[in-house]
């Protein structure tokens, strides 16, 4: 699923593709894809017409801004953005094509169909979900080292677990906490609460640094990942621990160590993050 930096990286290429461009009118092949409102019919309507000023982020979500509407869009596992010239055949895994009156398209591909569109009136986003109950951004004023050390304190769960809430702090998924664990020195398993003053300050710290590496090299293209502009990512190749199972460990040597927590797959070096005694 992509994370952060995967999602800042579309919107950034997208900032330079569709700005300005008008919808002519949207074609849905997809239903399932647009969960606000549930009459697609609608969503195509109140788009028709529309101009697209600005796309955002919020978490791993993008918001495309028109000028009374906003759609909220989740890429999911595998969904992607592409601007085409109209005469381009489409395939079956575009879903969704935003048709805009200068002879483009912007086109929803998502092999798996796991992607969501949620429709609201520009400034209702904000307060219903999917967007409502989201965590700080981790570059805000608002991820400080006290909003962290409340999250970690009020929660009986291990600090991977946390991390992966969005309601802790957005944008990080599988990798990026795998990799920011690592470089704070902390034990996925590590129960939240346990975690002392310095260890919630190095890994506030290591979450900011590893997102902002990421997004300065355009995300991870671990599996399928591309840009809207068909360019892949590069920071898999600064990985430290993700996909490196039994490989040594870039500071010490060990092997690198995978295994589940909470159903997901976790890379760790046993010997920089040693496990808390009970």
């Amino acid at each position: 699923m992509p994370e952060l930096p995967e999602v800042e990286t579309v919107k950034q290429t997208l900032n330079e593709l569709v700005i300005g461009k008008t919808v002519k009118n949207v074609e849905i092949l997809w239903p399932n894809i647009i969960r606000r409102p549930r009459d697609v019919q609608q969503f195509a309507r109140l788009l028709t017409g529309e101009t697209l000023h600005n796309v955002g982020r919020r978490g791993k979500f993008l918001l495309l801004c028109f000028d009374s509407q906003v759609v909220v869009s989740h890429l999911r596992m595998e969904g992607r953005y592409r601007l085409e010239r109209e005469d381009v055949p489409v395939d079956r895994y575009t879903h969704v094509i935003f048709h805009f009156t200068d002879g483009t398209a912007l086109r929803y591909r998502d092999v798996r169909k796991f992607g969501t569109m949620h429709l609201f009136r520009k400034g209702e986003e904000w307060n219903s979900l999917p967007l409502k109950k989201l965590g700080p951004e981790p570059f805000s004023p608002e991820f400080s080292i006290p909003a962290l050390t409340t999250a970690c304190r009020g929660t009986k769960r291990s600090v991977k677990p946390l991390l992966l809430d969005q309601r802790a702090v957005v944008g990080l998924g599988n990798i990026y906490v795998d990799e920011s664990l690592f470089r704070a020195r902390i034990h996925p398993l590590t129960p939240a609460a346990e975690l002392s003053d310095s260890e919630i300050s190095a890994l506030r710290q290591a979450i900011v640094n590893v997102l902002g590496e990421a997004v300065e090299l355009g995300g991870s293209s671990v599996r399928t990942f591309v840009n809207s502009q068909g360019h892949m990512g590069l920071f898999q190749q600064k990985l430290e621990v993700y996909g490196r199972e039994g490989m040594p460990c870039v500071r010490c040597g060990t092997a690198i160590e995978k295994m589940k927590v909470n159903g997901r797959g976790t890379h760790f070096c046993p010997k920089c993050q040693k496990r808390r005694k009970k």
